[in-house]
């Protein structure tokens, strides 16, 4: 159970990683100036990061064997649960699928076919403000949060870890499902535009 609520935790870093780059990559209007960038780039990091490590703590003290001394999880602390659990080919696959999505979806220039229709994608980062992709990855935190409190009672109350990673399992796929849908049509070129 820890090996898989830490898989959906670790994803959240990949997700603020990549919403970095996309930040960085970002074309529109007077967000292509550095100025901007310089600004909100550093305070999403800090952000998004404290929210991020705050959730590994309760990762780390409700699903797995608590902490070592450190107040956060820790880059070793990290490598080690991913040693120990042998999920370097989960954590590989996580930064693929996400590596992908942004080049074809946020960096690349070329015809794709949609659900629903054919288009040329414009590359999202054309399209796309900082103010948008500041906000964009908070619904995933936000679903882990309530899973892992969610889930935490139940562990501590039956102790069972298997009903708060069933939680967290429902949670996490219906919104990643439905944030992707949502996140692409919006950014979708304008017919005809």
């Amino acid at each position: 159970v820890f090996a898989l609520v830490f898989l959906f935790w670790l994803e959240n870093v990949v997700v603020g990683g990549f919403n970095v780059l996309r930040m960085f990559w970002v074309q529109r209007g007077a967000e292509r100036t550095p100025l901007a960038k310089v600004v909100v780039i550093p305070f999403f990091c800090f952000h998004y990061g404290m929210f991020t490590a705050v959730h590994g703590v309760f990762v780390f003290a409700l699903f797995g064997s608590g902490f070592s001394g450190d107040l956060f999880p820790s880059v070793q602390m990290v490598m080690q649960v991913i040693d120990e659990h042998a999920l370097w080919v989960a954590v590989g696959a996580l930064v693929l699928s996400h590596a992908f999505s942004f080049v074809r979806n946020y960096v690349s220039e070329g015809e794709y076919r949609s659900f629903v229709r054919n288009y040329v994608s414009e590359g999202e980062y054309r399209r796309v403000t900082l103010q948008q992709l500041m906000s964009q990855p908070y619904a995933r935190v936000v679903v882990l949060h309530i899973a892992i409190i969610g889930g935490g009672f139940l562990v501590m109350a039956l102790g069972a870890p298997v009903l708060g990673l069933l939680l967290l399992v429902v949670l996490k796929v219906a919104v990643d499902v439905s944030a992707h849908l949502r996140e692409h049509a919006k950014l979708a070129p304008v017919e005809g535009g």
